[in-house]
């Protein structure tokens, strides 16, 4: 079982050099604006949350409990930058809660001011428990899978603003996060991409077993095929899964995958068939049924134009859930 944490919450941005680098402090403070008190950022942080600017002091004054690191960077590696602010958060009386690949539990500074204090350090990237390999076996339930065309293009929020849609409407509909930021939110999960690549297929099955006939498990997507980087990942999922249906995320103003400049973004049809064609090794039925476009860097105008002929080009309906909500896929399910 996922180790509790305690709200509210101080969310720790470091030296974020951008607002992406913080997606994972921004994805809580979205989803659980009530649990987040404030924001700290070191010199040079480039990414804001619009929360209130807070000292450790001013934060445990206030009744802050657990200060969360929100950093996602690349490689998800602890920077030596930070380690004198979190000892200083010890100290004062917080737990420490983080989503990276380093274990916080192996930095020694922090691991022995953490004893010292009689204070937790939570990693939640890190499985509790062990994973059997994948079967393939034919699960009852329904799966929704979000892929996308590169990382870091809105698979969380697209499988987070589904279930609250479907429940909205009365359906029986469950989150299962895959990733650090979506196990803050919700409090369960598995970060996939700390399982041994063997057992991933199998860690998604175990996330999202039998179920009711009429229960749709919206199991939350990381990477894409297409990037160098991930698509190991990626592919696990897809098979785990066993989707019923697939929606595909989209960031249409990159240029390249996310830190890979050599590598441009795939074309949309070649990415719906890619996914679709590995995901009939264990659902020889699962399609895509949407498409999830990022349309921030647009203005609204350009946006809907964008959506519209899209959603014509390829037959399905294509929403930005941020700007348009996700009630067409929703449709789409039903």
């Amino acid at each position: 079982m996922l180790e509790s944490i305690n709200k509210p919450y101080l969310m720790f941005l470091g030296d974020a050099p951008d607002q992406l680098a913080a997606k994972t402090a921004a994805g809580v403070a979205h989803w659980c604006p009530q649990d987040c008190l404030g924001q700290l950022r070191l010199a040079g942080c480039q990414a804001d949350l619009g929360l209130p600017d807070m000292s450790i002091a001013a934060a445990a004054a206030q009744g802050a409990q657990t200060l969360i690191v929100g950093v996602a960077n690349r490689g998800g590696r602890f920077s030596e930058l930070w380690i004198d602010t979190l000892c200083e958060a010890l100290q004062a009386g917080f737990d420490i809660a983080s989503g990276l690949h380093n274990r916080l539990r192996a930095v020694p500074r922090l691991a022995e001011t953490a004893q010292r204090c009689g204070r937790r350090l939570i990693d939640v990237r890190h499985p509790v428990s062990d994973f059997e390999v994948g079967t393939g076996r034919k699960r009852s339930g329904k799966r929704l899978l979000t892929v996308g065309t590169d990382c870091s293009v809105g698979k969380m929020y697209t499988s987070l603003a589904l279930a609250q849609a479907m429940q909205k409407r009365q359906r029986a509909a469950t989150f299962r996060a895959t990733g650090q930021t979506g196990i803050f939110i919700v409090g369960s999960g598995v970060s996939v991409d700390a399982v041994v690549a063997d057992f991933i297929s199998g860690a998604v099955e175990e996330l999202s077993p039998d179920n009711a006939a009429d229960h749709w498990d919206l199991i939350e997507g990381q990477g894409s095929l297409f990037h160098p980087s991930f698509a190991g990942v990626s592919l696990g999922l897809l098979h785990g899964a066993q989707p019923d249906a697939l929606i595909m995320c989209h960031e249409p103003t990159r240029t390249h995958m996310r830190g890979l400049p050599d590598y441009p973004l795939p074309d949309l049809a070649d990415c719906i068939a890619a996914n679709e064609t590995a995901a009939h090794l264990t659902n020889p039925a699962a399609r895509v049924i949407g498409i999830a476009m990022n349309t921030a860097a647009l203005d609204a105008a350009a946006a809907q134009i964008l959506l519209s002929e899209t959603g014509a080009r390829f037959g399905m309906p294509c929403v930005d859930p941020v700007r348009t909500g996700v009630a067409p896929l929703v449709d789409a399910l039903e």
